[in-house]
């Protein structure tokens, strides 16, 4: 199998990274007054089933070519927890497309509010640098 066309050098994404870290956590962290995490795991074999998933279900909806959009999201705070991030994987129906002349932006496909997300990852604390 051929590498997809979408990947970037572990360089690329190490510079990534690493202007994440430099603009946005630590305003994070001194807003939040604790460091939250900012790296999240699956297992292959959880994000092949949740795909899967997917399909199977956008096949019987009619929904011919399904997306993954990644949303970020927050636990509730409680007595006992920090509000720490999280990330949710979310159907859509159909493929976003590119809008002519602006690279990087597209006209979103529509969420699919009939297909349940995928929460519940693992996240590193402390952080996983890349």
């Amino acid at each position: 199998m051929e590498k997809p066309k979408k990947c970037l050098s572990v360089e690329g994404a190490k510079a990534l990274q690493k202007k994440w870290e430099l603009s946005r956590a630590l305003d994070i962290g001194r807003s939040l007054e604790y460091r939250d995490t900012r790296e999240f795991w699956y297992s292959v074999e959880e994000l092949q089933e949740y795909l899967n998933y997917v399909k199977k279900q956008s096949a019987e909806q009619g929904v011919k070519d399904p997306g993954i959009r990644i949303y970020f999201g927050a636990y509730p705070k409680s007595s006992t927890k920090k509000s720490y991030a999280t990330i949710f994987l979310a159907p859509t129906k159909g493929r976003s497309t590119p809008l002519e002349g602006e690279e990087g932006t597209s006209a979103s496909a529509d969420n699919n509010y009939d297909i349940d997300p995928l929460n519940e990852s693992s996240a590193g604390m402390p952080p996983v640098t890349y």
